[in-house]
């Protein structure tokens, strides 16, 4: 049983009978664990040399890790849209990180001053997400870390979005500080009716740039983290759930505490380099920039060890399916070094581009007694294709195109114009059939860059101009082939001409027939 591109079959079943039978059948607990800007090679189960971190790899020894899975954008905003609403970003109608705090009035925590409403653009209310979806279907939903999908009172926030539990930053920009003056909350249970603001008062005796600033220690990771742990905690097999574990490790700021890890890090690159701060972006100076690094991502990994002992120790593992991947590729901000590390794993491009670095992301998927144990998959997804493969998984219908009426989705009735993704539940158990792509889109207007994969193809469209690339040949894109393959190029150009959908939010040059 496997689900089509656009709706879920089972037998000759219509949806609501599929419901009811799916009520019978066992829904696995799914943890999905996203970092922020880590590149294909920073892991060393991808091929990473100077950074340890045993707890991914061994999720991958016991697991299957794929080689050819892509973010839903090179940039952190589109592409969390690209994996709630299941499109791709030429129907998304989030494709850029569009803000909403600039010119807001200020307001004073301690001797600092923020912004009075932080946030980003929101999701199409009319269009059901990813929370809803499981949500709907009688999970228990939560999310940890970075939200990025609408500002605070806009129609899009978490409480309004099928989320019973959140903590972290509604704000990206936001994110940028790990020792930030608050973050945000919601809790069902607790009875709460909004997101809100908590205050962190230690760190707001001090200020938010220079010297002080580490003499705030309140670190938003670690708060996020154990968040998650004691939501983990409440968790029990009675009741099927699904996390979202947004970490915003290793992103931009190079800050954490100095402690073991930090050291470790320091000692191993005693010769090092520092950086002098970009105070309009938040990202303090720091020295011992490699260091600094390196020890977000094993300090990532540390806790990825911990969320799944967690699950050992609750008897939860043998039915809880834990997804490890990242939001896009690497970044050069705050003081980071891809080059030096290596971090675009040998693919060409950084964050903000659609080469293969930008967009190309470890994706490691742990599921004991299901998933063949050290597998490798280069079955070629996109982050638009998690949706189906939860409800696949979940036993679930997908929302329905349109405004067709189901009982399945009363309670949450959302038009839902497009779904470009294919399920990959096959692949993971092992079962033949897997539907393939017949290609992946993408669209980023910031940089006026769109890309479309097809089989071994690459097409990179740079302010309207086409570049064409044979991965199979030439994985890091460095030699276009447009000139000596013009049917090609006609052909892909016309799939991107039909994919995209006009955004008067997010304009990009569209290719020449």
């Amino acid at each position: 049983m496997r689900i089509s591109k656009h709706i879920l079959l089972r037998g000759s079943l219509p949806l609501v009978a599929q419901a009811a039978c799916a009520a019978t059948a066992v829904k696995p607990n799914i943890v999905f664990i996203m970092c922020d800007d880590m590149g294909y090679g920073d892991l060393h189960c991808y091929g990473q040399p100077y950074i340890q971190t045993p707890n991914i790899d061994r999720m991958a020894q016991e697991g299957m890790r794929f080689t050819q899975a892509y973010a839903g954008a090179p940039v952190s905003a589109p592409s969390r849209a690209s994996l709630m609403t299941g499109q791709h970003t030429g129907h998304t109608l989030v494709r850029g990180n569009k803000e909403y705090w600039p010119n807001m009035p200020m307001v004073n925590y301690g001797q600092n001053q923020d912004y009075s409403r932080v946030g980003q653009m929101p999701y199409d209310s009319t269009h059901i997400i990813l929370p809803e979806v499981m949500k709907a279907g009688g999970y228990r939903t939560a999310l940890f870390g970075k939200w990025a999908g609408g500002y605070e009172g806009s129609c899009s926030t978490p409480d309004k979005r099928g989320i019973d539990e959140f903590y972290g930053y509604i704000c990206q920009f936001q994110a940028h500080l790990y020792y930030p003056n608050f973050l945000n909350e919601y809790s069902s249970s607790r009875g709460d009716t909004a997101v809100n603001r908590v205050i962190l008062q230690e760190n707001i005796q001090w200020p938010m740039s220079g010297e002080g600033y580490f003499h705030r220690h309140q670190y938003s990771a670690d708060l996020i983290h154990r968040k998650a742990l004691e939501w983990l905690d409440r968790q029990d097999d009675k009741h099927p759930f699904v996390g979202f574990f947004t970490y915003t490790l290793p992103h931009a700021e190079l800050a954490q505490p100095n402690d073991s890890i930090l050291r470790q890090y320091k000692r191993q690159f005693f010769v090092d380099k520092t950086w002098g701060g970009q105070p309009d972006s938040r990202y303090n100076a720091v020295e011992h920039t490699h260091a600094q690094f390196a020890a977000m991502i094993t300090r990532l990994d540390k806790y990825v060890g911990e969320i799944m002992e967690e699950l050992r120790l609750k008897h939860l593992d043998r039915n809880t399916i834990v997804i490890f991947t990242s939001d896009n590729g690497p970044h050069k901000e705050g003081g980071a070094d891809p080059v030096f590390f290596g971090r675009d794993g040998k693919l060409r491009g950084l964050k903000r581009q659609c080469y293969e670095g930008g967009i190309r992301i470890p994706f490691i998927v742990w599921w004991p007694g299901h998933i063949k144990a050290g597998s490798v998959s280069n079955h070629q997804l996109a982050f638009y294709d998690v949706m189906p493969t939860f409800c696949e998984l979940a036993h679930l219908p997908l929302p329905p195109k349109g405004n067709g009426k189901t009982a399945v989705w009363k309670t949450k009735q959302r038009k839902t114009d497009y779904l470009d993704g294919i399920s990959f539940a096959p692949t993971l158990l092992g079962q033949s059939g897997q539907q393939q792509h017949p290609w992946l889109y993408w669209e980023f207007s910031e940089t006026d860059q769109m890309a479309l994969r097809m089989e071994n193809w690459k097409m990179v469209v740079v302010k309207g101009l086409p570049q064409l690339y044979n991965l199979a040949t030439d994985l890091r894109e460095d030699r276009n082939v447009a000139e000596q393959h013009p049917d090609i190029v006609r052909k892909m150009v016309g799939i991107i001409l039909s994919q995209h959908r006009e955004s008067k939010d997010f304009e990009v040059t569209l290719p020449n027939k």
